[in-house]
């Protein structure tokens, strides 16, 4: 992504170079700028951004596009205020602290609080609410984002899912997190409600996922409520070979990555100058 504050007065424009992602006011780095400028209502941003994340792959590409937006945007507005230093310092602490409060699932959705953080968390509540974990071991992931799509909305409906949204549910914590969390991913509790009735309305997500396990992967597992289904690798030397295999399938985007620590994640966004929230 990258970020012009030299144009017009109070104007917000994003541009892509993926056809698939929209551009008008149901991108959330529009709605993340609207929110943000209503502590500078009078800065403007031109937005470009290079889609390397499939689109609706349930990868948090668009929540990563906003929360880099809210602390861009406020590092380069607050930069270019006007009025004293003390008064630049006043306003920018109360953007600070406004970062997580406008983070309304309404507005830009549960998945925006993590990017602002980094590293292993638990999320309570509609995702909002964030317990900082320790790093784990860096894991080798492959992720596959087969020719199927689902919208979050049909999948919510699908799984009737009231319960899963509410601030003050616990009901599906107490399942979801059952077992004690451990450093180790093969002990990880690999799961996601979403499965059951994604691989019911799209069963080539169901078959991606069994592709991942029979390659080698040591877990699988829906991303988000999909599409893409990432497997986790003993090592990279699995998961390259794994790749060769998976790459052949027509119609799916394969691609691999790994885990990266709060460090690792915290480094970058400092590097670029946009330091992120820390938790207590």
């Amino acid at each position: 992504m990258t970020f012009n504050v030299e144009c017009e007065e109070g104007l917000l424009r994003v541009t892509c170079d993926d056809p698939a992602v929209p551009t008008d006011h149901t991108n959330l780095i529009i709605r993340a700028a609207g929110a943000l400028q209503d502590y500078f209502p009078r800065a403007c941003a031109e937005v470009t951004v290079k889609k390397r994340i499939p689109a609706q792959g349930g990868l948090g590409g668009a929540s990563s596009n906003a929360a880099v937006t809210l602390l861009a945007l406020y590092a380069l507005w607050k930069a270019g205020m006007p009025g004293s230093k003390a008064e630049v310092s006043r306003q920018g602490a109360k953007t600070q602290r406004s970062l997580f409060e406008m983070v309304d699932p309404g507005v830009l959705g549960a998945d925006v609080p993590f990017f602002l953080v980094g590293g292993s968390c638990i999320a309570t509540g509609t995702g909002t609410k964030l317990k900082p974990l320790p790093d784990t071991p860096k894991q080798h992931l492959i992720i596959v984002t087969p020719n199927a799509r689902v919208s979050t909305a049909k999948a919510y409906r699908s799984l009737n899912a009231g319960s899963l949204t509410t601030s003050d549910s616990v009901s599906i914590l107490s399942s979801s997190l059952a077992d004690e969390f451990s450093a180790d991913s093969r002990q990880w509790p690999l799961r996601n409600d979403f499965e059951r009735v994604i691989f019911e309305i799209e069963p080539e997500i169901e078959r991606a996922k069994i592709a991942l396990l029979e390659a080698g992967a040591r877990g699988a597992l829906l991303a988000g409520s999909g599409s893409s289904v990432f497997g986790v690798f003993e090592d990279e030397a699995a998961r390259d070979r794994a790749l060769e295999n998976l790459r052949s399938e027509a119609g799916w985007k394969v691609f691999s990555c790994h885990t990266v620590s709060r460090a690792e994640y915290s480094g970058a966004m400092n590097s670029s100058g946009f330091p992120l929230i820390t938790l207590s």
